[in-house]
């Protein structure tokens, strides 16, 4: 069965293709939520949660982009509401994931000796406002524009709290490079 067709039933209601489309989507959205929140079980509740929001806002879905994109957004902003009512600390994340360096701004570089745990701190540190665009830059590899969609900013917004948020990262980081840890 076609996406489209899938997409299309479940619009109407249809238990089975809505059965099918989750089980398409759940575990690659699971990960996604699992990325924003520490506990395994909340994942696993703010992924059910989106799906309860898509099936009921399906019909606002145009295919503008890919249903997988779409949902996507949907659980990114259902982590981002959690994270923020709990005030919840931001998911350990694996050294690989962490791409500090970003290669589109030389001077945007971090001492050898300043640990990932301490970029992590130092990016849970940041308002709000500059967190999660940082975040979604740095850490998911979103660009300005998905960026921009996934947080209802404008692409200049996301720009700009993306700059002044590295900005305040680095000031963060700098008495670190130079020898001064708390």
């Amino acid at each position: 069965m076609f996406q489209i067709d899938i997409i299309e039933k479940c619009k109407q209601h249809n238990r089975k293709a809505q059965l099918q489309l989750y089980n398409q989507y759940c575990d690659g959205m699971y990960v996604v939520a699992n990325r924003f929140v520490k506990n395994s079980m909340e994942a696993e509740d703010i992924v059910q949660e989106a799906f309860i929001k898509a099936f009921s806002k399906l019909h606002q879905y145009k295919g503008e982009v890919t249903f997988g994109a779409w949902l996507k957004r949907i659980v990114i902003n259902k982590s981002i509401d959690v994270l923020k009512s709990k005030k919840q600390h931001l998911l350990d994340l694996e050294e690989v994931h962490l791409n500090v360096v970003d290669t589109a701004d030389d001077d945007w570089l971090v001492d050898d000796l300043i640990t990932i745990d301490e970029v992590k701190n130092a990016i849970e540190q940041l308002p709000e406002k500059y967190k999660y665009v940082v975040m979604l830059y740095l850490i998911e590899g979103y660009d300005h524009q998905e960026i921009a969609q996934i947080l209802d900013i404008t692409e200049v917004a996301s720009r700009t709290h993306l700059s002044r948020g590295k900005a305040k990262l680095q000031e963060q980081l700098l008495p670190l490079r130079h020898g001064t840890r708390s």
